[in-house]
């Protein structure tokens, strides 16, 4: 009989409970639902996502730690880990200062202000302050300083993620200095305690679609869709930027590595939905740094690059800042000549850098562009408030992308790179994880081609091979005989001796 095919139920309950796209998906559209419809209900769901993103943030200053050490002592060259960094660095500025840039002439373009004629008098910048706490971000000598840490135990505890990449650098250098030898342990522990973090982010991951739901419940009640038609203009032209920016991104990876992205979107599309609808790229670091790994990625590369693009690599920030900017200017009325923009593109290249972790970043930032140029008023970075949220998406996602095409990038940048690995990976072959991450394939080195095809099994003989002659000692060696099968009368002698008993006598 043929087999009988699932009806289509029992094939959509067996998606949603084994795809954790799926069930994102499901979250994302039952949270627009709730928020639309209930939106007293809606902002009570905050708690969710918050809870989720705190969650992950517990893992990831000690998964940073433990990759790159890791990566470090397994590369066994600091010089390499060095040129990483500073190929990083280059690969960043040169990935946000595109991203300004095509902000800038998008917004010229398209004029998304223009027609607006605010008075900046008129508006509340009360709610900015509430919205920054009234913070400011570091100057680039605060900025180096607040990177040292100043206690081992305190970048952890503050999940300072550019202090707890320093400590990892430094014991990692002291693992290669001592050797293996004088600490034979510690390499080992801090291997197996990399096993156990990804583990529990196994385990939290489970909370992603109420992380989901609860995270879009909340937007869509407290904003509604309703801003969405008041601000369209601004917010389509910088969807469609940040589009235009990932087929930039697209035709670099192709160019640099080979690799699709659009078989990369597939690959993360999990990571990437879940960050879509938390609007955060922390709540993906971990599994995102695992994929990149198991991409043919290596460690070193992985551990420093990504944790530092958080950082340093913000392209859909960058964008999103030259766009407003110039969309405020246009709301007020102010045109800004091209030295002016200018001089936007090089304040933001400073300000961009110091804004992870900063609570209302992109309005202190907007704030000291507007300061520099002196001709926006600075209360007009009020008229964003509404739309800030919207935004988020659009920036978690590019920068996410970014991130993750500058790993691959520097990588090949590097010779750090598997190339034929990551190309079998991305088309969705089965290929064994690296060493570190499955149990049961531990593995020294990139797998080469031709170890993932099966070879054929040469037959093994029947017949029995002579044995080579063993010696033991300095003595000459002497060839062992290989004894014929005893008799049935010889069997109980022969049982006797291997039991070391004495052989009844025969008859």
């Amino acid at each position: 009989m043929p087999p009988s095919v699932p009806s289509l139920p029992r094939r959509v309950a067996r998606i949603l409970r084994t795809s954790l796209f799926a069930q994102v998906a499901c979250a994302l559209v039952l949270g627009i639902v709730v928020g639309k419809l209930w939106p007293g209900v809606a902002t009570d769901l905050q708690p969710l996502g918050d809870g989720f993103t705190r969650l992950i943030k517990t893992v990831i200053s000690p998964l940073v730690f433990c990759v790159v050490v890791v990566g470090i002592a397994k590369a066994g060259d600091l010089k390499a880990f060095g040129r990483i960094g500073l190929k990083a660095l280059i690969w960043f500025e040169v990935a946000s200062t595109a991203a300004l840039v095509i902000g800038l002439v998008a917004a010229n373009v398209v004029q998304p202000g223009s027609g607006m004629h605010v008075d900046p008098s008129t508006l509340d910048t009360s709610a900015v302050d509430a919205k920054t706490g009234g913070g400011s971000l570091p100057s680039t000598t605060e900025f180096v300083v607040n990177a040292l840490p100043t206690s081992f135990i305190g970048a952890f505890a503050e999940n300072a993620l550019l202090q707890v990449l320093i400590l990892a650098c430094l014991v990692g250098a002291a693992l290669l200095h001592l050797g293996h030898t004088k600490v034979p342990k510690v390499l080992p522990a801090v291997e197996q305690a990399q096993e156990i973090i990804f583990a529990v982010v196994g385990f939290v991951m489970r909370l992603a679609p109420l992380a989901v739901f609860g995270a879009m419940a909340v937007l869509v009640g407290q904003y509604g869709l309703g801003v969405m038609k008041t601000y369209a203009k601004l917010i389509i032209l910088c969807y469609v930027a940040a589009a235009l920016f990932v087929v930039l991104l697209s035709v670099a990876l192709r160019m640099v590595t080979g690799l699709s992205l659009w078989k990369f979107l597939r690959y993360i599309r999990e990571e990437m939905l879940l960050a879509l609808g938390t609007a955060s790229t922390e709540s993906v670091m971990p599994r995102v740094m695992q994929k990149l790994r198991r991409a043919g990625a290596r460690d070193d590369a992985v551990g420093l690059v990504l944790p530092t693009g958080y950082s340093f690599n913000l392209d859909g920030a960058s964008l999103y800042l030259s766009i407003g900017t110039l969309f405020i200017a246009q709301a007020v009325g102010v045109d800004l000549g091209v030295g002016q923009q200018i001089t936007v593109v090089l304040v933001l290249m400073l300000t961009s850098k110091g804004m992870a972790g900063i609570p209302g970043s992109a309005f202190l930032a907007l704030s000291a562009t507007a300061s520099s140029l002196g001709a926006i008023p600075a209360g007009a970075v009020a008229l964003l408030l509404g739309v800030d949220r919207i935004m988020d998406s659009m920036r978690v996602v590019t920068n996410l992308l970014g991130n993750c095409v500058a790993v691959f990038a520097v990588s090949r940048w590097e010779g750090a790179l598997d190339v034929e690995r990551a190309k079998r990976v991305l088309d969705g072959e089965i290929v064994p994880a690296p060493e570190g991450e499955e149990p049961e394939t531990a593995k020294p080195g990139p797998v080469a081609p031709h170890a993932l095809v099966s070879q054929p099994v040469a037959p093994q003989p029947l017949v029995s091979q002579p044995v080579a002659p063993q010696s033991v000692g300095p003595g000459p060696a002497v060839p062992q005989s290989v004894e014929p099968a005893p008799d049935a009368g010889e069997l109980p002698a022969v049982t006797a001796r291997l039991t070391k008993e004495p052989a009844p006598e025969a008859g």
